[in-house]
């Protein structure tokens, strides 16, 4: 008897999962579809759900923007970003974990505060900011305010808190300096967190369209989010295009994050490591 039991709730969670599958793939494959069909079979009722190769859709749409120049900037802004928040997540998250200065505590709860403040809060004095130093629709703009990620700090942090104290301790008696013993040791360590924290900032990057849309107005700066909603108004009739331009758009980022999955969530799981210090 327990042994059904045990069966049938195996069934009922990988129906579960199957379900939960299905929600965030159909809204993807909708829009491949979408994106192969022609524009009356994409407006059919009853919905067509097998692609018929339209691949001129893709064709269509990449000459009606400057794709080129949006990828672009896209990727330039994302790398960029993500260098600089490693850097400022590790020395952040390895100073918090390991050094003792005042205010310390106040000091990083105040950094956990921050996540709790909505973005377009402060949408209006950001603005404001940016267009007194002459940073509205730059690169600068959209790279400096992200390049240091709460997240990042509070994971780093959490890593370095559950390595050993006598990992340090062997180090001073070599006579390492804290920055030798951060290069040399508590980089190699980190290197799944810190993949975790780069996958983090660099999906975020992709994906940041509400920011780029208000301080930029130029496609020479332009990301691809804020290209797909000029895309968007301008060809806003045309779905298979705009589908077709959904798939590039989004196919990049997707398979990275497929690709990288696993190292992403050891760098959870190594910086949960830290949640009992």
């Amino acid at each position: 008897m327990i042994m059904v039991g045990k069966r049938v709730w195996a069934v009922i969670r990988i129906a579960i999962i199957v379900v939960i599958a299905l929600m965030f793939i159909l809204p993807f494959y909708w829009v491949i579809v979408t994106s192969l069909n022609t524009q009356g079979q994409s407006m059919q009722f009853p919905p067509v759900f097998l692609p018929h190769g339209h691949f001129s859709n893709y064709a269509r749409s990449w000459s009606e923007a400057p794709w080129l120049q949006y990828f672009a900037n896209t990727i330039f802004i994302a790398l960029v970003t993500t260098l600089l928040s490693l850097f400022t997540s590790l020395f952040a998250g390895f100073a918090f974990a390991t050094m003792r200065f005042p205010g310390k505590s106040v000091i990083f709860a105040a950094f956990l505060a921050i996540m709790m403040i909505p973005q377009t809060v402060l949408l209006i004095p950001d603005y404001i900011l940016l267009a007194d130093i002459h940073w509205l629709n730059t690169y600068w703009a959209q790279i400096v305010p992200w390049g240091a990620s709460v997240f990042g700090i509070f994971l780093l942090r959490q890593f370095f808190m559950g390595l050993p104290i006598e990992y340090w301790e062997a180090a001073q008696i070599d006579g390492a300096s804290r920055l030798r013993y951060l290069w040399q040791f508590g980089v190699p360590a980190a290197r799944p967190a810190l993949i975790t924290v780069a996958l983090y900032v660099f999906i975020g990057s992709w994906n940041s369209f509400l920011w780029p849309y208000i301080m930029t107005s130029s496609p020479s700066v332009q990301p691809v989010e804020v290209g797909l909603a000029t895309f968007l108004g301008t060809n806003g009739t045309d779905w298979t295009g705009l589908s077709a331009a959904v798939v590039y758009t989004t196919l990049p980022v997707l398979l990275l994050f497929l690709v990288a999955q696993r190292q992403f969530l050891e760098g959870v799981y190594a910086g949960g490591g830290g949640l009992k210090g």
